[in-house]
């Protein structure tokens, strides 16, 4: 079950990047007509990515696999700042692009 944990986390984080990148593809075709839940909907999938990797991390303190967090904690961090700030400024550049339709 512990093994689903990072899984999750890598399919949340990949929905995390593809929703804002179709809302981007899908401008040109004027009938996106629900970008911005399309965008809540990406952020939100980080966000659960991210707790996916802090659940297994308490998993291996909760187990005292000392030498586990010790190898996977340096990934795990690269991996978050990747993940955050790319979602990030992918619906950032979503926003700014669909801003004038908002009217």
């Amino acid at each position: 079950m512990v093994g689903l944990f990072n899984l999750g986390s890598l399919i949340l984080g990949l929905v995390a990047w593809i929703l804002p990148i179709i809302n981007l593809l899908r401008y040109q075709k004027h009938e996106n007509k629900n970008w911005f839940i399309l965008s809540i909907v990406s952020v939100t999938a980080c966000a659960f990515s991210l707790s996916l990797q802090i659940f297994y991390n308490y998993h291996l303190v909760k187990i005292e696999d000392w030498a586990a967090l010790m190898d996977t904690t340096g990934g795990v961090v690269m991996a978050t700042i990747v993940l955050l700030f790319s979602t990030v400024i992918l619906n950032a550049v979503t926003l700014m692009v669909y801003r004038n339709r908002m009217v």
